[in-house]
């Protein structure tokens, strides 16, 4: 594919990352898509066949842009708590910007596709985020930087929380002083009281 050609696909998931973001999943047509980055039926149809398959290509590319920002955050000299305290606080970010996320469209494909086993995203997702919680508990554990007899457990819970805090956005709508709440009590729970927001 040509430079021009992959500039055209990025502006056309980067648009149809909006619709998906103000429509959720179920609703967005091809139509919706085509309006939003003013292009003919045959020039969407060029590079994408269905609703699905730009979807799946808008997470994709959020899945990369999520590590990108991730990694410049932290550096060789960054201790496990330094990456919890980041992870954390990405965390917190994508729930108070819940209604900039594709947090709805992404539980909508989930339900609507009856994802099992490798191809339910969203349970790996999760199990992914329980493994390096975990080894990060572990880690700060044995320096001494948080208190956590039950690493796996912990982990767990916590994005247990954090995961039930997300569904909530979506219909109950917490608010920012709820969610803080929460995450204090995070911290709190593992031995620690932040001062200041973390760097």
């Amino acid at each position: 594919m040509g430079e021009k050609s992959q500039q055209k696909r990025k502006y056309i998931v980067e648009k149809a990352r909006q619709v998906f973001v103000e429509k959720g999943y179920r609703s967005v047509t091809m139509k919706d898509i085509i309006d939003a980055c003013e292009i003919s039926r045959g020039g969407l149809y060029l590079y994408f066949s269905s609703t699905q398959e730009i979807f799946l290509e808008v997470l994709s590319q959020d899945a990369e842009a999520g590590e990108d920002v991730f990694g410049k955050t932290l550096n060789e000299k960054s201790t496990p708590l330094d990456v919890l305290q980041v992870f954390l606080d990405a965390q917190k970010a994508e729930l108070m910007g819940m209604d900039q996320t594709l947090a709805m469209a992404t539980y909508e494909y989930a339900f609507a596709h009856q994802l099992k086993g490798k191809e339910n995203f969203v349970k790996e997702k999760f199990r992914a985020a329980v493994r390096a919680l975990e080894q990060l508990l572990s880690q700060c554990a044995k320096r001494g930087e948080v208190y956590c007899d039950d690493p796996a457990g912990m982990a767990r819970q916590i994005m247990y929380t954090i995961e039930g805090m997300k569904v909530s956005m979506l219909s109950m709508k917490p608010s920012e002083a709820e969610i803080e709440e929460q995450f204090t009590l995070i911290w709190a729970n593992l031995g620690l009281i932040l001062e200041e927001e973390p760097a």
